[in-house]
């Protein structure tokens, strides 16, 4: 089967499409043929080698798949050949034409869910329902300031935030971002890359300020976000490209916090969570993957590059 391999970390000229064996389901695993592969920025993260999580080489990139099950291994009783699925994660690598997965990696693609959409469904909305439910614990009536509103997970928790009764307020770096972004949910938007733009969301809330925060580049944002808070209001990081200096007072004088995590440290009952969450949103129309660009499977450097200019707009998919 062709697939994109990395051999040594490093720039996106890393990513080599090659020749290599198509993997056969071991007990309690999955052969997917894979349709559509989302990229993610933790992708290029991984590539070069700085990211928490550090793949033996060489490597198949990729968690975020959709496609059609081809053959099951033994004990597998979820799914079966023929049965239209999205991965949340995998075992050998979603870049390439065929990924296996665990059993429990594996989930039902509603036959409304196209396959390039089914390829943002992961990590976009698993980052933002455990953002906004497991760590801003966030509530219907409250609101919630999406910092990069435009992008793969930017929308999809404008979407789930929306359906949740939120008041969404959301920045984009382009009137396409921000059109985008109130198409998906947002109330308001706002030109991040504009002067001002803070004091225009705080005269937006009443000069309350937020109750959550989504932070997609803390690294640019997080002094300027606490500024923003309500009493007792939460920052969550979700994004972070570098070092910031904050001034701990911001916080003090709000009650505020300001909390990271990561989706892969997800404990099993709130994956279930997660899992619910999304089967359900997809099924009822409340959740619409958003797909910004599909690429060959063969433009997986191009795609890595592409994910990290400003101005997203929904997802990046690779086609093998």
């Amino acid at each position: 089967m062709k697939a994109i391999q990395v051999h040594q970390f490093g720039g996106p000229e890393v990513l080599q499409l090659q020749e290599i064996p198509t993997p056969r389901p071991g007990p309690g695993q999955v052969l997917v043929g894979v349709r559509a592969a989302g990229v993610n920025p933790y992708d290029t993260y991984m590539r070069n080698g700085t990211y928490a999580i550090k793949p033996s080489l060489p490597y198949t990139p990729g968690s975020d798949a959709a496609g059609v099950v081809e053959a099951v291994g033994e004990g597998v009783t979820r799914v079966k050949p023929g049965d239209r699925v999205y991965t949340t994660r995998t075992i050998s690598g979603a870049y390439a034409e065929f990924a296996s997965a665990l059993e429990s990696q594996v989930h039902t693609l509603p036959e409304k869910i196209s396959f390039a959409e089914g390829a943002g469904v992961w990590v976009p909305y698993g980052t933002a329902i455990t953002a906004l439910i497991h760590h801003a614990h966030a509530r219907s009536g409250e609101s919630v300031l999406i910092h990069g509103a435009s992008g793969g997970v930017g929308t999809a928790a404008a979407q789930f935030a929306r359906a949740l009764g939120m008041t969404v307020f959301g920045t984009a770096g382009t009137q396409k971002g921000m059109d985008l972004a109130k198409k998906e949910g947002a109330h308001q938007a706002f030109d991040h890359g504009k002067p001002g733009y803070a004091e225009e969301i705080m005269k937006a809330t009443g000069g309350r300020g937020v109750d959550v925060i989504l932070e997609m580049l803390a690294n640019v944002n997080l002094s300027s976000n606490i500024k923003l808070l309500a009493t007792n209001g939460r920052v969550i990081i979700v994004g972070n490209r570098g070092e910031i200096t904050i001034n701990p007072r911001d916080l003090m004088g709000r009650r505020g916090t300001a909390r990271g995590f990561t989706l892969w440290a997800a404990t099993e009952s709130e994956l279930v969570e997660i899992y619910a969450a999304i089967g359900a949103g997809l099924e009822n129309g409340t959740l619409r993957p958003i797909v910004g660009k599909e690429l060959p499977l063969r433009d997986a450097a191009k795609a890595h590059v592409d994910i990290l200019v400003p101005g997203a707009h929904g997802k990046i998919v690779l086609v093998p």
